[in-house]
């Protein structure tokens, strides 16, 4: 029974993620506007089935900081890539505020990253806070230095392009071998970890774009505050990231750097609703002549509001001798004793 459930849950966990996986790539090789609605909510459909690919990693234990790159099993190891898919898709948002977009984007991207570190696939050195403040206050390099510095970068890019493309070309002859449907376990593995290794590359680009585009839109709304009063109407709901974790999905504390994210389960609603008052509490027999409840009703389809009115309606028209109202049912009494039940069609019968 437990080994049919995990089968069902690797499964759907497949499932959900490959679909996500399809409205990344179509997404990132549209050639619609970004901000076209069709294009955002393939997006958000992304987003969802990532997410929701997200917490079934989770309450499967799948990754774990103790183990090596090795003992991950071959399958398991493209859901690495989940961090990754959400932090470049959540940049694709467009009907939110660009700074909280960009903020969760590097939650995302900075999580995928720590990931690969810890599987010895990438060595990215994490800045600290105060980092960029302390070099600019206690270096000061002379003009030898800065055109030293600029060559070794700009050779360092051209390096680090060169190691993309060649990922890249690596990447699609393997995809070749991968979709042989007689692909043994190796070439599954060697795809698998090339595109982590193509991931880490762009995730790095990404992470530069954003380092130098947050300062621009925090300068923007500084402008934007000082000129323009406050707006009145509520803004919407934070964004907020769903980082893969070892503990309950429901009950999740993402840890250091990320928001704390409590949620209920299913059964804690329906008490809270039954404690409430507003459900039904299915451990006590209803009598039955008890009247039906507004949710009953609502899902039967019937109004009671509606109901209680023509009664009400009913009864005064009898009350006030309502001549019309006593003629029809005068009316229909008599049609009742001419014609009975059973009367009609007797089929060629005497």
């Amino acid at each position: 029974m437990a080994e049919s459930k995990e089968e069902d849950l690797s499964q759907t966990l497949y499932s959900v993620f490959h679909e996500g996986l399809e409205l990344f790539n179509k997404v990132s090789n549209t050639n619609e506007p970004m901000n076209s609605p069709e294009v955002q909510m393939d997006v958000k459909k992304a987003i969802a089935n990532l997410e929701q690919a997200t917490r079934l990693v989770s309450l499967a234990d799948i990754f774990s900081k103790n183990e090596e790159l090795e003992e991950l099993a071959t399958n398991n190891i493209q859901y690495l890539l989940l961090p990754a898919l959400l932090g470049f898709l959540t940049a694709k948002l467009t009907s939110r505020d660009r700074k909280e977009i960009l903020d969760v984007a590097e939650i995302y991207l900075k999580d995928f990253l720590h990931r690969t570190n810890d599987y010895k696939l990438s060595n990215y050195k994490f800045e600290m806070a105060d980092e960029g403040q302390q070099e600019k206050s206690n270096t000061f390099k002379t003009e030898f230095e800065e055109l030293a510095y600029a060559v070794n970068t700009r050779a360092t890019k051209i390096q680090k392009y060169k190691q993309h493309k060649e990922l890249k070309n690596h990447l699609e002859s393997l995809k070749k071998n991968v979709e042989n449907e007689h692909a043994d376990e190796d070439i599954k593995r060697q795809y698998f970890l090339t595109m982590l290794k193509v991931f880490i590359h762009d995730v790095v680009d990404d992470l530069e774009s954003i380092k130098m585009e947050k300062p621009l839109l925090e300068h923007m709304a500084k402008i934007k505050q000082e000129g323009l009063p406050k707006p009145k109407r509520q803004p919407p709901p934070p964004l907020k990231p769903i980082i893969i974790t070892k503990d309950k999905i429901q009950k999740a504390v993402y840890g250091a750097g990320y928001p704390s994210l409590p949620t209920m389960t299913v059964d804690e609603f329906y008490e809270k609703k039954i404690a409430d008052g507003l459900f039904p509490d299915p451990s006590k027999p209803k009598p039955s002549n008890s009247p039906m409840n507004l949710q009953q009703a609502s899902l039967a389809g019937i109004n009671l509001n509606d109901e209680d009115k023509e009664a009400e309606d009913l009864e005064k028209k009898i009350e006030e001798d309502d001549a019309e109202y006593l003629e029809r049912l005068k009316a229909r009494d008599e049609y009742r004793d001419e014609h009975r039940r059973g009367w009609g069609n007797r089929m060629n019968r005497s």
